[in-house]
C-alpha cells in the first residue's frame, strides 16, 4: 500500500504569511503529525503534494517522502492527478495534510476493511445529527453506494442525509487512475472533485468512523486551538490511565508520543513534547518545559528548560536551569538554579548549583563546580572544549577559558582566571593579589574627600 497526502491549500483562513500545513499543534507541524501516523502503517511509499509556498513547506518534510506539485488548485481530484506517476497497482491511501487528528487504529480498520471485502475503493464516512457543511454519502435502498454529493451540490432531500464523507478513502490503484481520466469539473466551484471517481466504479465500500473528531482539518486558528484541546485531552487521559499523575490537565501539555512510566508526577504548566522518554518515579514542573529528552527514574526536573538532553536516574534539575542540546547527566548529578549547559557530559555525583555556565565540557565524577563558573568555550571563531577530572573543586566565580584540562583531585581557587592545564593533585589560583591599605577610608573622610 501507498499513502498520498494531500497538502497543496492555500489556506486563506488561516490569515498566515505560512502555509496552513506548517502550523503547529503539540509543537509540531500539522503535515508531520500526518506523515507520522502514514509511518505506523508501513506503507511502500509516502507521497506528499505541495501547492502554495510549497518550498517553505518542504523544507520541513522528512528526506523520505516523495514529493509532487499540484501548480494551480484546481480541486482534490486534481491535486492526486499531479501526482498520477505516484499510482501504481498497489493500494492508494489518500490523506490530508491538514488533519492531524486521524490515528493508526482508525486508518487500519478502514484498511483491513477495503482488504477484507476486495473493494476498488472504501470511504471513512461518519453519522452526523447535524451533517451541514459536509458532502453526503448517497446510498440505494439496500444501503449499497452510489455516490458522494458536495455541500455546495445538494438537493433540499439530499441535505436531510446523516453519513457525511470525512475525506479519507483507500482506493486500488488501478482503479484510482481509472476513476481520474472520468471526472470533470462540473459542479459550482469549477473543480475536479476526488469524491467524483468512486461513482464509476463497481465496488465501493463504507466504513463509520467512531469518533468524527479524528476527521477534523483545520482551516483557521479558532479550528488549530480546537485540535490541540483534543489531542491533549486523549493524550493525558491514556497517560493517567496508565498509572501518570498529571496535577492539572488544564494546564499541561504532552504530546502523543511521550512516553511516561508509572508514579511520575507531572505539575501544572509543564510542557513536554517530541519523541521525550520519561522513568518512573519522576517529578517534572512545574513551569518546566521538556522537548525530546530521555530522562530516567527518580528524576526531579523544577521551573527548567531541558531540550535535546539525557538525563540518567536520581539527578535533581533546577529552579531556572537549562539543559541544551548535547547535555548528558549521569546518576546523581545535581543542576542547580540559573545553570545552563551544552554539548556537555556530567558523570555521577557532580554538582553545580549555581549561576553557571558549562558549555563544550566534559566533566569527572564526584567534582563541585562553584557557583559563577563559565566555561569560556569562544574565541570569537571557534568552539573548544573543558576537561574536568574526577573529585575536583572548582571555586565560585571561576573563568576557566578553553581549551583547557583539569586533571584529578585538583582546586582551583575561587575568584580565578585559568588559562593553563592543572595537573592531578594541584591547587591553582589565577586573580590578582588583593592589596589593603589599612584606615584608606578614615583618612579619606577627614579631608572631605
Amino acid at each position: 500500500m501507498r499513502v498520498l497526502i494531500l497538502a497543496a491549500g492555500l489556506g486563506k483562513r488561516m490569515k498566515s504569511k505560512y502555509p496552513k500545513v506548517m502550523h503547529k499543534i503539540m509543537g509540531k507541524e500539522l503535515i508531520n503529525w500526518v506523515i507520522d501516523t502514514a509511518k505506523k502503517l508501513n506503507p511502500s511509499k509516502i507521497g506528499v503534494v505541495l501547492g502554495h509556498k510549497s518550498e517553505m513547506v518542504k523544507e520541513i518534510l522528512p528526506s523520505d517522502v516523495e514529493i509532487f506539485y499540484q501548480n494551480k488548485q484546481l480541486g482534490t481530484g486534481h491535486a492526486v492527478m499531479s501526482a498520477k506517476e505516484f499510482i501504481t497497482d498497489e493500494d492508494v491511501l489518500i490523506l490530508y495534510g491538514d488533519t492531524p487528528l486521524i490515528t493508526e487504529n482508525t486508518l487500519k480498520k478502514l484498511i483491513d476493511k477495503h482488504k477484507n471485502t476486495n473493494a476498488d475503493a472504501t470511504i471513512l464516512t461518519a453519522i452526523l445529527d447535524n451533517p451541514t457543511g459536509y458532502g453526503r454519502i448517497i446510498k440505494n435502498e439496500k444501503g449499497e453506494f452510489i455516490n458522494i454529493v458536495e455541500e455546495a451540490d445538494t438537493t433540499d432531500d439530499q441535505k436531510k442525509i446523516k453519513e457525511v464523507n470525512s475525506g479519507f478513502v483507500v482506493f486500488k490503484g488501478s482503479k484510482l487512475l481509472e476513476g481520474l481520466l472520468k471526472i470533470k469539473p462540473n459542479n459550482n466551484q469549477g473543480e475536479y472533485y476526488l469524491t467524483d471517481v468512486p461513482k464509476y466504479l463497481d465496488n465501493v465500500e463504507t466504513y463509520i468512523l467512531e469518533d468524527f473528531s479524528e476527521s477534523l482539518g483545520i482551516n483557521n486558528r479558532i479550528q488549530l486551538a480546537e485540535a490541540e484541546k483534543i489531542m491533549k485531552e486523549k493524550t493525558l487521559k491514556n497517560l493517567m490511565l496508565n498509572g501518570v499523575t498529571i496535577i492539572d490537565p488544564d494546564t499541561t501539555y504532552i504530546s502523543p508520543e511521550v512516553k511516561i512510566g508509572q508514579d511520575t508526577i507531572i505539575h501544572p504548566m509543564t510542557f513536554i513534547f517530541g519523541k521525550t522518554e520519561i522513568g518512573e518515579d519522576c517529578e517534572i514542573g512545574p513551569m518546566t518545559r521538556v522537548i525530546n529528552c530521555k530522562i530516567g527514574d527518580n528524576v526531579k526536573i523544577l521551573r527548567s528548560e531541558c531540550e535535546e538532553a539525557t538525563i540518567e536516574n536520581n539527578v535533581s534539575v533546577g529552579p531556572y536551569s537549562r539543559l541544551r542540546t548535547g547535555t548528558v547527566l549521569k546518576n546523581n548529578v545535581k543542576i542547580g538554579n540559573f545553570v545552563e549547559t551544552k554539548k556537555t557530559i556530567i558523570n555521577k555525583n557532580t554538582k553545580a548549583q549555581h549561576l553557571t555556565y558549562l558549555g563544550d565540557a566534559e566533566i569527572g565524577e564526584d567534582t563541585n563546580i562553584g557557583a559563577g563558573t563559565i566555561t569560556c568555550n569562544y574565541d570569537g571563531k571557534n568552539k573548544h572544549k573543558t576537561y574536568i577530572g574526577n573529585r575536583v573543586f572548582v571555586g565560585s566565580n571561576s573563568a576557566l577559558v578553553a581549551p583547557l584540562k583539569i586533571d584529578d583531585d585538583s582546586l582551583i581557587g575561587a575568584g580565578s582566571t585559568i588559562t593553563q592545564n592543572i595537573p592531578k593533585g594541584a591547587l591553582a589560583l589565577g586573580r590578582a593579589k588583593q592589596i589593603t591599605k589599612e584606615e584608606w577610608v578614615f583618612k579619606k573622610r577627614e579631608k572631605g574627600e
